[in-house]
């Protein structure tokens, strides 16, 4: 049988076809669906959302010690959060065999950079493997397995956007049914005291020379012999590229593992072939790693290492072509930058805080970071996940010794609160720090599509779990003045504000209620009901004073001909902030 599979979902399919037992990751885009597809497999796997990634790696190190196959997901930035854990386990090795999946974002979809996790492989001294498809994506989750087991190392699987989320056609199999290994302690293994850590970097060293010979041996690693007059060596989706624009007019050396390199392999390739090209995104991590070797090749000095590859870079880029495009008067096509959406509870959040002046506010990871765009222009820095909270405390300090008046907020969602929010507050706290912290409880992870965190009260596969309680857990990190607010309501929104501001110590506001998009649970339900009808401007009350545009709500729009606003009763999901700020009550609510 076969099916059309993203490579996110490719990799759910591999996980169970290789007889994985335990996953776990944290959700980040473009990662986020590959532990979504792994979930259905109850009866086989087990799988877990974590607060963090480190969490998940560490989790998932468990598993494997005590002889499980096991998995972790992650995006690219996901990884330098679980660093710690990740360079210690390239000493340790494994039991079961483990997986580490990075997702790099090339072209920053949904990132704050575009590094190359390519380099935490040759930096963490763990085997490394690159799909270029679907199918590759699937079973190469399964070779990563047999490889962590036979060479006791972590594997790094890289995967890119165009490779999680683009589809092809995947050959399904049957699950392998694999007896978790005999757990024994080993304290010369895992115990990382640095005696025992001296013995295991050599151990390491020996370990990557005999990976270097596997990566020369490997039919992950292969030659396809057309045109001798220009070689490409490739991995990952530029293979993809490279194979589209050259054809048959080149020969290719095609790697699936990627570190360490074969670079004996490379060097007969580039024997054979006149010319030779290093097609790779986004940075020269083959490229230098062959320069180095002393093979003589084409890559970044011509092939741009800035936002996402394609065949037409790659085209032009290489062979100085352009593609014919149809061309089309730009000057007509609207701008449509991302915003919140309609009925979005952190709105009416970000419209009252705009309003206060002199104020410094330090904003995250998440939906609400479009809390910083126009019209709302209510965020100043988004760094990190968790940055929020520590970057307004270290500003707020030097505010306060050089005696400036300027007040700072910091904003962040529940999930990355979660996530490493609360050690920040508790920094707060502990250094007698003076900031307001806004945490945003939407109910859910909301960027990266809805999934469940310690503070919904479902786990990942559905079960039922103790819910977090964010104000049990902001007072028992030592914050006194806490409120938990109604969002969508701007008076109360305006005297939480008031009621912080005033305040010279810490305090928490809490704004909660459901994304607007969620599908409510039962929790949800029975403590906010649901909302119905829709927001209609009365147009003969319409002074086409804007306030209501102000908002940044989608739903709304300005008719500069009648001078009226209009509100899209399709997209309106009834929250009634236009009708709170409106001078004229010029907006009702209709079809209760």
């Amino acid at each position: 049988m076969k099916k059309l599979l993203t490579g996110n979902e490719a990799i759910a399919l591999g996980a169970y076809e290789a007889g994985i037992h335990y996953a776990a990751a944290y959700p980040g885009t473009p990662s986020t669906e590959i532990l979504e597809n792994i979930a259905p497999y109850k009866e086989e796997i087990i799988a877990e959302w974590a607060p963090n990634e480190k969490v998940a790696l560490e989790s998932a190190l468990g598993a494997s010690i005590y002889g499980a196959r096991s998995l972790a997901a992650m995006k690219h930035v996901g990884l330098n959060v679980a660093a710690d854990p990740f360079f210690t386990i390239g000493y340790t090795g494994v039991n079961g065999g483990m997986v580490l999946i990075t997702a790099d974002d090339p072209g920053l979809h949904s990132s704050q950079n575009e590094q190359d996790n390519r380099y935490y492989a040759k930096f963490g001294k763990v085997a490394m493997i690159e799909p270029s498809d679907s199918q590759e994506a699937k079973d190469m989750v399964k070779a990563a397995m047999e490889i962590s087991e036979e060479f006791d190392t972590l594997v790094l699987m890289r995967l890119t956007t165009r490779i999680c989320h683009s589809k092809s056609v995947v050959k399904v199999g049957e699950r392998k049914e694999v007896p978790l290994k005999p757990y024994k302690k080993d304290l010369q293994k895992y115990y990382v005291a640095p005696a025992v850590a001296k013995q295991l970097h050599v151990e390491v060293e020996e370990r990557l020379k005999r990976l270097e010979k596997f990566s020369n041996e490997t039919d992950l690693n292969y030659i396809e012999w057309n045109d001798k007059k220009m070689g490409v060596i490739s991995a990952g989706v530029a293979y993809q590229y490279a194979r589209e624009i050259f054809g048959n007019k080149a020969s290719y050396l095609k790697l699936g593992f990627t570190f360490p390199l074969p670079m004996e392999k490379i060097r007969k390739f580039a024997e054979e072939v006149e010319i030779l090209y290093v097609v790779e995104e986004l940075e020269p991590f083959m490229e230098e790693q062959i320069k180095a070797a002393g093979i003589d090749c084409i890559g970044k000095d011509k092939i741009p290492n800035i936002w996402e590859l394609n065949p037409e870079i790659v085209e032009k880029s290489l062979l100085e072509k352009d593609r014919e495009t149809i061309d089309y008067d730009k000057s007509i096509v609207v701008n449509r930058p991302p915003t919140l959406c309609a009925g979005c509870p952190h709105r009416g959040f970000f419209y009252q805080l705009s309003k206060r002046k002199n104020v410094m506010i330090s904003g995250d990871i998440g939906c609400y970071t479009l809390g910083g765009a126009a019209p709302l222009n209510a965020m100043d820095t988004t760094i990190c996940m968790g940055a929020s909270v520590s970057l307004g405390h270290g500003a707020k300090r030097v505010i306060d010794k050089y005696n400036d008046e300027m007040r700072v907020v910091s904003v962040i969602g529940d999930s990355t609160f979660f996530h490493s929010g609360m050690t920040s507050l508790l920094d707060v706290v502990y250094n007698k720090g003076n900031t307001i912290t806004c945490i945003l409880d939407n109910r859910v992870t909301g960027m990266t599509g809805h999934q469940d965190n310690p503070g919904t009260g479902y786990t990942l596969q559905g079960e039922i779990t103790d819910m977090a309680d964010i104000p049990k857990i902001v007072e028992a990190l030592g914050v006194k003045n806490i409120k938990t607010v109604n969002p969508l309501r701007v008076d109360e929104m305006k005297e939480a504000f008031d009621w912080a501001f005033d305040l010279d110590e810490p305090s928490v506001i809490i704004s909660r209620w459901p994304c607007a998009l969620k599908k409510y649970s039962e929790y949800d339900k029975e403590e906010f009901g649901q909302l119905s009808g829709v927001c209609e401007v009365d147009r003969e009350k319409c002074i086409g004073c804007r306030i209501c545009v102000n908002t940044g709500c989608p739903a709304i729009h300005f008719d500069k001909e009648n001078k009226k606003s209009n509100i899209d009763d399709v997209q309106c999901v009834g929250c009634e902030l236009c009708m709170q700020v409106c001078p004229v009550k010029a907006i009702e609510k209709v079809g209760e």
